[in-house]
């Protein structure tokens, strides 16, 4: 079976198209990622505005072109944090099954979370024993899955996201220490309500996805053009990951769009993306982590 996944997230909205068989992916037609923002506002605001879902629009006519040309069996789109945050949420959703003839899941956060841990470990050996957090770190939240194998056994939706966070704490260009002490400090205390002790303790492994670990990778390797290949299984260590954090926050936006490996649509948001990821490992002490291009596509591609 040949399936088309779009996932309109509160930053980013993707494309997944891969062929199905006996419950695992085979190859993959096209994967396609644009910035749109989409969660922007809505924190403060409570509703998705009408620039941010023009941009969302722009990029379905591309996408619904391209699912086309591949004459897919089903073609859905997952919507998270930014569409079941927002007072008009519903109304995006059936613009998005009206318009493209993409059926929505408005997915609570632990069933992004599901999905995404589905994602990460659908490759891995489904006997391995081995403790495992996958960690997806969002626009407007971030899902913390826990399990083994393949079976996910604990799972939370913090309210921790690269946008939302950046809106409330980052507002100097670049921000300043006081100013990303105090995002640290907020995401501490997030996670740290989330994640009873007991599932800290018990982690020795933690898998990354998603654009915030995505982009630290392409970055630690100066990948330019970016290389999924090269980004899959890449290992960042804690010291890599504050090193490019560091880095990062010393530069303006303007100066972030040049670097090496980043995507120029993501300079506004991935300072706050790195302090969480790091906050992350550091509450399950945690020394490195894998990065992984298997995310919640792949799993939505799976299971729904």
């Amino acid at each position: 079976m040949r399936r088309a996944v779009v996932d309109i997230g509160t930053n980013s909205t993707r494309l997944f198209v891969a062929e199905v068989v006996d419950g695992r992916v085979g190859e993959v037609l096209a994967r396609r990622t644009e910035i749109t923002r989409l969660g922007a506002g809505v924190d403060s605001d409570g509703r998705l505005s009408e620039e941010a879902m023009e941009r969302v629009y722009s990029v379905l006519d591309q996408y619904r072109r391209l699912i086309d040309r591949h004459a897919v069996s089903d073609a859905m789109a997952v919507l998270t944090s930014a569409v079941r945050d927002a007072a008009n949420g519903e109304e995006f959703a059936s613009a998005v099954r009206g318009r493209w003839a993409l059926e929505p899941h408005v997915l609570s956060g632990d069933e992004e979370a599901r999905l995404t841990f589905l994602g990460a470990t659908s490759e891995r050996d489904a006997d391995d024993a081995e403790p495992t957090l996958v960690i997806d770190i969002g626009g407007g939240s971030t899902e913390l899955a826990i399990g083994k194998g393949r079976e996910m056994e604990y799972h939370v939706s913090n309210q921790a996201g690269v946008v939302r966070q950046t809106e409330r704490h980052l507002h100097s260009d670049p921000p300043p220490d006081p100013e990303r002490d105090a995002l640290a400090g907020d995401v501490r205390e997030i996670l740290r309500a989330g994640v009873p002790e007991p599932w800290r303790r018990g982690v020795t492994h933690a898998i990354a996805v998603a654009g915030t670990a995505t982009s630290m990778a392409s970055i630690a390797q100066a990948l330019e053009p970016y290389d999924p290949d090269k980004v899959e299984g890449y290992v960042l260590g804690v010291s890599e990951c504050r090193s490019i954090c560091e880095r990062l926050a010393a530069l303006t936006i303007a100066e972030r769009r040049e670097v090496q490996g980043l995507h120029p649509n993501r300079a506004p948001t991935i300072v706050a993306g790195a302090i969480i990821l790091l906050a992350t490992l550091g509450l399950f002490g945690l020394g490195e982590v894998e990065v992984s291009e298997h995310d919640i596509l792949r799993g939505a591609a799976l299971d729904l």
